[in-house]
């Protein structure tokens, strides 16, 4: 073979193996639904001058985190009344947007609106669900598909700061939890539904019957997938419970109470608003307002509660908003006041907990090659090192406030602030 030949076979090589290594990120916790990328050789270090592709203005704030797949990147975002999914190029050019639903509200001053749930995407089809119940289907070039309203097909929502869950997509449906009520004894209105990704048809509604009272009938997490050694279904969580559904007919097949126990010690405002995290043999669920962390077996049936299937609970120091995320033999959770808590997987003993960044986090923390970034809602991302020792690898700054937890694909970090889309490479 002749010297350039080689040369060229080499390259094709490295650019095959790097390829191989890119993550589409599909929908809000990536390729896996954890909050992992695969991806290696990722910016560590940036600033408003230093390692920024593009920046790009967006009409309004938004909480939601973005989702990319091969050259687009989908968002919703608000502008006035207006509550819009829009796309744009990996080279920060808008290419559409299109209105998915009208009627804003403002939730708790500067914590979010009506276009928090992300959108999601499979490359073909990119689908976007608002807190007004608009739930809307386009393909990826933006022609719509189908449109439906959740409130006018499953009743009107009733909480306080609005539906802010994300749907889940999978094998041709999405699923969705509406964990809701008025706070009135027995009227809890909570339901789980699954819907054709292609048609919008309804295919199962199943109630959520969890005895919650008062504020915590609200739910803001979202539902999560366990889909690991051939195993898959469905996570909810709130309403004081996290419970497991089959994913063809809805059909319960696990609960897990004790995350506040009814009863004289009853929190009436016990809210979740982080959701849970999976990987293979485990389940996280947090809490609220520095309550327990559980962990569970995801491979039992009935009623976890105070069963063999609990592997550990830590009594406090849940994590109240971000999500927690499970990465080899640790479990890492971001507090809300940026403290990291570290603990080991298979026992839940403290590994570390320490202070990364004395502000709001809000976003869900983001793992790539062997590091954490951890999201504060003024905008600074602390970068530490994965492990059990504790290691801050920087602190980056954009100066605008942001609650999107980062985006990683293909080589390049995307953040969306409350002012514009970043592309960090």
């Amino acid at each position: 073979m002749k010297p350039i030949c080689v040369i060229c076979t080499m390259l094709l090589v490295v650019f095959s193996a790097n390829q191989s290594l890119a993550d589409n990120w599909g929908s809000w916790r990536g390729p896996t639904g954890n909050g992992i990328s695969m991806e290696k050789n990722l910016p560590t270090h940036w600033s408003k001058d230093t390692n920024v592709a593009w920046r790009i203005e967006l009409p309004g704030p938004a909480g939601a985190t973005p989702v990319v797949w091969d050259d687009q990147i989908f968002l919703t975002s608000v502008d006035g009344e207006s509550l819009l999914l829009m796309c744009f190029g990996t080279d920060g050019e808008e290419q559409w947007r299109r209105e998915v639903g009208r009627g804003n509200k403002e939730v708790r001053g500067d914590e979010g609106n009506s276009a928090s749930p992300s959108p999601i995407t499979d490359g073909e089809y990119v689908w976007s669900f608002m807190g007004t119940g608009n739930l809307a289907c386009f393909t990826v070039s933006g022609e719509p598909v189908w449109r439906v309203d959740l409130q006018q097909r499953y009743g009107e929502f009733k909480i306080a700061f609005g539906m802010s869950a994300t749907p889940v997509l999978h094998d041709g449906r999405l699923f969705v939890q509406l964990i809701h009520g008025d706070g009135k004894p027995s009227t809890q209105e909570a339901i789980v539904v699954a819907i054709d990704a292609r048609t919008g048809d309804h295919v199962w509604k199943v109630d959520r019957v969890t005895g919650a009272a008062k504020e915590n009938e609200h739910s803001y997490a979202s539902p999560m997938l366990y889909d690991f050694g051939g195993i898959t279904f469905l996570i909810t969580h709130g309403a004081d419970y996290t419970v497991a559904y089959n994913l063809d007919d809805g059909a319960e097949r696990w609960r897990l109470g004790g995350l506040n126990p009814q009863g004289a010690s009853y929190h009436p405002t016990l809210r979740f608003v982080a959701s849970p995290a999976a990987a293979e043999g485990i389940v996280v669920c947090p809490t609220a307002k520095n309550g327990p962390v559980f962990a569970v077996a995801p491979d039992q049936r009935g009623d976890l509660t105070e069963s063999d299937a609990i592997l550990w609970v830590r009594d406090q120091h849940t994590p109240d908003v971000p999500s927690p995320l499970i990465h080899d033999d640790l479990v890492y959770l971001c507090r809300e006041n940026g403290m990291l808590l570290v603990l080991d997987r298979a026992t839940g003993e403290e590994v570390y907990m320490e202070r990364t960044h004395s502000h709001r986090h809000r976003a869900s923390p983001v793992f790539a090659d062997g590091h954490l970034y951890l999201t504060a809602r003024d905008g600074k991302i602390t970068v530490v090192k994965a492990g059990r020792d504790f290691e801050i690898v920087a602190q980056n700054d954009t100066g605008e406030a942001m609650s999107a937890s980062p985006v990683i694909s293909n080589g390049t970090i995307y953040l969306r602030t409350f002012d514009a889309l970043w592309a960090i490479r």
